[in-house]
């Protein structure tokens, strides 16, 4: 909506601005300041991209609305010591019994307080889960960075292993959208002690190849100070890998699942699912619980 109103004041001005040069029977300063025009509208578009990218990237909530209590489950309210001195919000989420546990990366907008259904869904399926909030969401402290992003998935994990006796073959890694680049990137950085394995839900190749299809009429590759490469990481991705995406997706496109499978070492597996990009899982749960049944029995199957 805010590109077709933008583009619908920059079409009145031009308009206008030609027909008074048009009236003063100058055609050729006409076609000049049309030109101009465009080229100066582009250019200020593309200087915005370089300016507001991290806004783009990340859309961090502070309030944390509603916790695991709210809807029944027990739960530990954590803070979590990162290397660099941040300081991260976590709830880890006991199931009774469980085999394994969940590290879940969430997407870039809101906090954790926003997937209470993915925790309720994962608790049902008798998986312990870590969820944190990156640096600058929630209650976090200090900034999102891309690499900070990591070094916050990286000490959560380690929370797990130093505080719940949890080793790394029973932690599973899953990242939905911006979370499964931060959760691949992750696993590449951790081959001598793999995790379980790695779910990736909805999740893009890229940063740059995300922004070229959305801007593919501007230099985004050219101006990108992200890049969260999870097609690159997951060649060094030594565990099970399981991609969950949806062709209904219309932020992220179910090609990208496609390209982020083919790039992944066996064992792998695609699972599709339905609806849209953020409440696709929601709309279809049933199908989605299922899927998430297959991901375990595959990520756990004797090797």
């Amino acid at each position: 909506m805010f590109r077709m109103i933008l583009w619908l004041v920059i079409a009145v001005l031009m308009t206008w601005l030609v027909g008074r040069r048009l009236q003063k029977g100058s055609p050729m300063a006409a076609i000049g300041l049309v030109l101009g025009l465009i080229a100066a509208v582009y250019l200020g578009l593309a200087l915005l991209l370089l300016v507001f990218q991290s806004k783009l990237v990340y859309m961090p909530w502070a309030k944390v609305e509603m916790t695991p209590a709210d809807i029944g489950l027990d739960f530990e309210d954590l803070r979590i010591a990162t290397p660099d001195g941040q300081t991260l919000h976590a709830w880890y989420i006991p199931a009774e019994d469980a085999a394994f546990t969940v590290l879940f990366c969430h997407g870039n907008a809101g906090n954790i307080s926003h997937r209470l259904d993915t925790l309720q869904i994962l608790h049902d399926l008798g998986l312990n889960c870590l969820i944190f909030d990156y640096r600058g969401y929630g209650q976090s402290t200090g900034r999102p960075t891309e690499e900070g992003t990591i070094i916050d998935a990286l000490a959560s994990r380690q929370w797990l292993i130093d505080h719940k006796q949890i080793s790394p073959d029973r932690i599973i890694l899953f990242g939905r959208s911006l979370g499964g680049a931060v959760a691949a990137v992750t696993a590449a950085r951790i081959p001598d002690t793999p995790s379980a394995g790695l779910i990736i839900e909805s999740s893009f190749t890229s940063v740059p190849d995300l922004g070229a299809r959305f801007y593919p009429w501007l230099p985004v590759r050219f101006f990108a100070r992200f890049s969260y490469d999870a097609k690159t990481a997951l060649q060094s991705v030594d565990c099970p890998v399981f991609i969950i995406h949806s062709p209904d997706d219309e932020m992220i496109p179910f090609e990208m699942g496609q390209t982020l499978y083919a790039a992944a070492h066996d064992p792998k597996r695609l699972a599709e699912i339905q609806g849209s990009h953020n409440e696709g899982f929601i709309e279809h749960v049933a199908l989605y619980r299922s899927v998430w049944k297959d991901a375990i029995q595959f990520i756990t199957r004797p090797k």
